[in-house]
This record gives structure tokens, C-alpha cells and sequence, in this order.
């Protein structure tokens, strides 16, 4: 048994991690264009400012798309290439960028997939506030409405905001990513209603400007809790924990963000931990902007969550357990719990928007990229996917993080997660054999794996 017939093989990128050209054509500054340029805070002190250089490579790297055979490209929107300061004048140079992108891909045979914000918010903005001042929402609101009007007459799919556990909890509350600020409880949950706000309010003006049928989500980070065995009540205390959270780790959990979103309110526990700083923030009439309805839900996700610690180690490794270049635990199941148990909760169709693995890569001295970890580990994940689809959950789509190696955040470059190898002395791009095997479970629907 095969995926739906209409499945969305793709891959993903996001803007400040490929694009370069991070002041040109009249781009504004975002925020991790003005704080990766501060020495400690990014590995080996680098940058996105040249990054991938797909600015000025869009072309060739849409001519390798086509060659591994992709379907659907997912990219973001850099907000100040669009406008500068946020708000206010409309950048046509940077307009230009992505007409020009869009119609390379269809031109290609490939759907754009746009996500409107990947993290790299404008610093004109950030210097007012950013998410803590109130009109954040309607400075989102307006972005999204011009995207709509300039892209929609070639876009069917639309994502408002990727990761908004990863952007808020670990910029402003741990301080490892740009802005690299720890702040209070009270400034997270207020910062993060403004970031729910804003979702609605983007949701509501795409609807309203779209100039076709369009089809709108967000992508959460959502790894669920795979559990200790498949007794029901092992499941049951998996799908608990994939929607519980603490005082600690509120803002990393599925049930905070995607709650409101969904089923219209904050989950309980929110209000029992954090109540009367609720209190403050939610106005009358939030709600109804929060959860405009969703065509679906994508999630990003490379691992599961653990159910309890065992000594030293998380119930999801033991010793010698398998990991990625990041470290992070190799967790073949992680793809069938959390469609399933995101599914049975928000009813709505899922589709993976990130799922991938960091390798080691390099050239090898016959000119190729032998990359046969990443395949054994799509494999494995796929398989947990298709199993979701075959037990009934609506799996609408996978694309692979990332389309090409890039500046992977506060790593820099030494994190490789694309199917293409990008030497980035020279910008050399290379087809790594993971793409090839990717191209061929897209050409069978994935009947081979």
C-alpha cells in the first residue's frame, strides 16, 4: 500500500539560512543578521550573510530540484526582503526575488510552498518591542495580507510561522538563538499570545486576499512520546505526556501552542500553572482571531520524546543508542507516534514539514556523496510514517530537511542536513546519494520502501 495519490513529496529550506545577500536590493536587517555579526554567539563566529548564496543560484538550485525529482518546494519569506523595516514601503527588488523563484519552480513542474516567517524577524520591529508590543499581531497581519497579493495568483499553499516553541523558547527564554535574551515567565507567555495572535490574524488575511483556492497551516516542532510498549495503557500514558508540560518546559510543548489554535482555548494545565498571567494577556475576542480554521497541520519532527529518565539516559536511548551529528537520539518510531497521536487530537491532515538528519558529509574521492546513514534513517522513518497512513491517520505530506546544506542557526556550518552538498568556499553544489534514493521513492509513491 502506497501513500495517497495526491501525496506532497518535497523538501524544505528557510530564507536566512540559504539565501545570502543579506543587504542587497535594499533588504532590511533581521534580527540574526544584526546578532550573528556578535562574536561567542555562533560557532566559529559565523554567519548567514553569503550562507548558500541561493539569492543569486535560485536558478541552478531549482534545476537540481527538478534532477532529484521533488515535487514540492517548501521555502520561507525573509520579511525585510519584502519590507525592509517590517512595515511600511514594499522592497520591489526583493518582490522581483521571489516572482522570480515562483515561477522557476512551476516552470520546473515544481509547487512553491510558502512559509511567511522562519525566525528571522525584522530588527526595525524587534527595536520596538518585537512580539511584546501589542500591534506585533497587526504588523503580521500586514505582512501576510502583501505576500497574499503579490504570490497567491501562484501559491495554493501557505504556512504562517514555523516553530514557534523553537523561536520563542529558545530566543527569549534560553537565550541560544538570536536574540539570544532570557526573559521572565510573565514577558514568554504575553510574547507568546501576541505569536498566537498574530497566526490568526495572518490565517484570516489570506483568506481574504487570496487571489485562488488556497490551502493555509503553521508547522509546530510536535515530537510526540513514543511509548514503552503497545499496551493501552502504555499508549495512553504516551499520549498524555505528548500533551503535558510543566513550569519549565511550557513553551516547548505541542498542547500550549497548538491548543488555541485548534481547539480554541489554552489547555488547563496553562491556566493552573500560569493563571493570572493569563488573566492579563487574553482580551475578549482573542480566540476567535487564534483559531481561524486550518486546512492542515504540519509539524516538524526528527526524534521522540522520552516517557521517563532510566539512570543516565532517556527512556528513547540506552547505551550506545544511535545519533545524528547534533547528537540528538535516532528514533525510527518518531514519524508513526507523533502523526498518529497529533492526528487523533487536532483532526486535522498532517503534513511533515521537516523531518531529516544531520550527517558528517564530505566529497568523496570518487566525486560523490556516499550519505547511506541518511537513507537507512528516512527509511526507517518513512516506514513509521506509511504505517500512520495505513491505520487511518491523513497524512497529506513530507518534505526532507533541508533541500541543500546550510547555515544550521547557532551550529554555523558544520551541521549537514541537505540532500545537496554545498561547499561553501566555493558554493559548489553536489547531488548526494540520499537524493538520488529520495527520488526514487517519490517516483513510487513509496511502494519501495
Amino acid at each position: 500500500m502506497s501513500f495517497r495519490n495526491d501525496f506532497m513529496w518535497g523538501a524544505a529550506s528557510a530564507a536566512y539560512q540559504v539565501e545570502g545577500a543579506f543587504n542587497e536590493d535594499g533588504k532590511g536587517l533581521n534580527i540574526w543578521d544584526y546578532y550573528s555579526s556578535l562574536k561567542g554567539k555562533i560557532a566559529h563566529n559565523e554567519n548567514g550573510n553569503v550562507a548558500c548564496d541561493h539569492y543569486h543560484r535560485y536558478k541552478e538550485d531549482v534545476a537540481l530540484m527538478k534532477e532529484m525529482g521533488l515535487k514540492f518546494y517548501r521555502f520561507s519569506i525573509s520579511w525585510t526582503r519584502i519590507l525592509p523595516d517590517g512595515i511600511g514601503e514594499i522592497n520591489e527588488k526583493g518582490v522581483l526575488f521571489y516572482n522570480n523563484l515562483i515561477d522557476e519552480l512551476i516552470k520546473n513542474g515544481i509547487e512553491p510552498v510558502i512559509t511567511l516567517f522562519h525566525w528571522d524577524y525584522p530588527l526595525s520591529l524587534h527595536r520596538k518591542g518585537g512580539w511584546m508590543n501589542d500591534e506585533s499581531p497587526l504588523w503580521f497581519e500586514n505582512y501576510a495580507k502583501i505576500c497574499t497579493e503579490l504570490f497567491s495568483d501562484r501559491v495554493k499553499y501557505f504556512i504562517t510561522m514555523n516553530e514557534p516553541q523553537v523561536f520563542l523558547g529558545t530566543g527569549y527564554k534560553e537565550g541560544k538563538f538570536a536574540p539570544f535574551v532570557k526573559l521572565p515567565d510573565g514577558e514568554i507567555i504575553k510574547m507568546g499570545h501576541n505569536i498566537l495572535l498574530s497566526h490568526g490574524r495572518a490565517v484570516k488575511a489570506i483568506r481574504e486576499n487570496a487571489k485562488g483556492d488556497v490551502k493555509i497551516g503553521f508547522s509546530p516542532t510536535g515530537p510526540c512520546v513514543e511509548p514503552k510498549d503497545e499496551r493501552e495503557k502504555e499508549l495512553e500514558k504516551a499520549r498524555f505526556l505528548s500533551f503535558d508540560f510543566d513550569e519549565g518546559n511550557y513553551v516547548f510543548s505541542n498542547s500550549w501552542w497548538s491548543d488555541p489554535v485548534i481547539l480554541g482555548d489554552y489547555p488547563d494545565k496553562a491556566y493552573q500553572l500560569f493563571g493570572n498571567i493569563l488573566k492579563d494577556v487574553i482580551k475578549k475576542g482573542d480566540f476567535e482571531i487564534i483559531s481561524q480554521p486550518l486546512d492542515f497541520y504540519g509539524v516538524n519532527i526528527y526524534e521522540t520524546k522520552p516517557y521517563s529518565v532510566k539512570g543516565d539516559y532517556l527512556s528513547n536511548t540506552y547505551i550506545g543508542s544511535p545519533r545524528n551529528a547534533m547528537d540528538w537520539p535516532v528514533c525510527e518510531n518518531a514519524l508513526y507516534y507523533s502523526a498518529k497521536f497529533l492526528y487523533d487530537r487536532y483532526k486535522l491532515p498532517i503534513i511533515i514539514t521537516e523531518n531529516g538528519m544531520p550527517c558528517h558529509d564530505w566529497v568523496h574521492l570518487d566525486g560523490k556523496v556516499h550519505d547511506e546513514s541518511r537513507i537507512d534513517f528516512v527509511h526507517r522513518y518513512l516506514n513509521g510514517l506509511k504505517r500512520a497512513a495505513e491505520e487511518g491517520v491523513d497524512v497529506m505530506g513530507y518534505f526532507y530537511w533541508s533541500v541543500m546544506d546550510n547555515f544550521e542557526w547557532s551550529s554555523g556550518y558544520d551541521r549537514r542536513f541537505g540532500l545537496i552538498f554545498v561547499d561553501y568556499r566555493t558554493g559548489e553544489r553536489t547531488v548526494k546519494e540520499s537524493a538520488l534514493w529520495y527520488k526514487k521513492v517519490i517516483e513510487s509513491n513509496g511502494e519501495i520502501l
